[in-house]
């Protein structure tokens, strides 16, 4: 039962890597009037995303149901409580979509301009909001379970006073500017268009920038913080230090984090000093999907709560009292044996998407552009 419930806190993870990296999207969108400075530019940025929205949705689908499957308890606790933060996520990608397949419809009644201005609010809320309820594993939230885990939310924000964290926010604006940096990355590497071009590289010193000042100043904050420890008898306690703990006694996944920040950085660096170099996407992709996995194992592993209530602490939720059964996770693990052939697939419809760089003339000449 143990291996299964670590089991499936990996196969979360790895969604929920494969997911940050994928929000490049959102990223892509907030700089619709950054890089491009006319129409015809921002159809081609839109275009250029709009290859990939998909990808991030159906992810995001994926990573929930997951979620839910495997970890019923978190879902039906954070859901059921913290229902605002997420409605405004959801609100967020149902805009998305929306905008994409009307911007540039025959007679829509709102216009190319507000559903342009969807496509920013998507991308600045939907990627704060997401990093900061991520933060709140390891920063808590203020819920009580009751008899049959009936949730008691002590916040009348439902969700949204993860935003009054300063530790929160400084993980969802590191996620807005790392999401906004791989997305002049995926430009660089998919668009071919010199001004594009040109401007994508003046902002990845901009965005990357404020991301790593950002990030680290996230990392300082949760290893310097007190965490929340299983103790022997199952109680829940503060513990000083304890995601610095894990750092050490967890020697394998802080070698998968080192890896995946080099990985980000290398991306990164790479592309601020060599002009032409394009493929700084893979590596900072890669590195940030590392990242994110090695991120939450720290947040669930070595007897540590995924999930903390800092208003009480024998609620907070870890991967053995919110998992499902052992008949439910272990018929779930032969399912996802078919997770490397999904892997395989997105690997396989993005080049066949990215066979060449796209161009004005192309979007020009395709009567079912976005």
């Amino acid at each position: 039962m143990e291996f299964l419930q670590h089991y499936w806190w990996i196969i979360i993870s790895l969604l929920g890597g494969i997911l940050v990296f994928l929000l490049f999207v959102q990223g892509g969108q907030t700089l619709l009037y950054t890089v491009a400075k006319n129409e015809d530019e921002r159809n081609l940025l839109v275009n250029s995303l709009g290859r990939k929205w998909e990808f991030t949705f159906t992810t995001l689908v994926v990573f929930g149901g997951a979620f839910f499957a495997s970890f019923p308890l978190f879902y039906s606790t954070s859901f059921g409580g913290a229902y605002l933060a997420w409605m405004v996520v959801l609100f967020c990608f149902v805009i998305q979509a929306v905008s994409y397949e009307y911007r540039r419809k025959a007679n829509n009644f709102l216009g190319e301009r507000t559903y342009n201005a969807f496509l920013v609010v998507n991308g600045i809320l939907g990627t704060i909001c997401i990093g900061a309820v991520v933060s709140s594993f390891f920063t808590g939230n203020p819920f009580t379970l009751g008899d049959m885990n009936q949730v008691t939310w002590q916040s009348a924000w439902r969700g949204l006073e993860v935003l009054f964290s300063f530790t929160n926010l400084c993980l969802g604006f590191s996620i807005f500017f790392l999401a906004r940096t791989l997305a002049v990355l995926y430009f660089l590497n998919n668009i071919d268009n010199d001004a594009i071009y040109e401007r994508s590289r003046q902002q990845v010193v901009r965005n990357s920038l404020p991301f790593v000042i950002l990030f680290v100043t996230f990392l300082i904050l949760i290893l310097c913080k007190d965490g929340y420890g299983i103790q022997a008898n199952g109680d829940v306690a503060l513990v000083p230090y304890k995601y610095f703990h894990n750092l050490l006694e967890m020697p394998l996944n802080t070698t998968l984090l080192v890896i995946g920040i080099a990985g980000v950085l290398f991306g990164i660096i790479k592309t601020i000093l060599h002009k032409q170099w394009r493929k700084g996407i893979w590596y900072a992709g890669f590195g940030v999907i590392l990242t994110v996995i090695a991120l939450f194992i720290l947040a669930g592993f070595n007897n540590t709560a995924f999930y903390p209530s800092y208003t009480d602490l024998n609620s907070s939720l870890t991967i053995h009292n919110a998992s499902s059964s052992h008949y439910t996770l272990e018929t779930m693990a032969y399912v996802s044996i078919i997770t490397p052939l999904v892997i395989a697939y997105i690997f396989y419809a993005w080049r066949a998407l990215n066979k060449k760089r796209i161009n004005l003339e192309e979007i020009k000449e395709d009567h079912h552009a976005y």
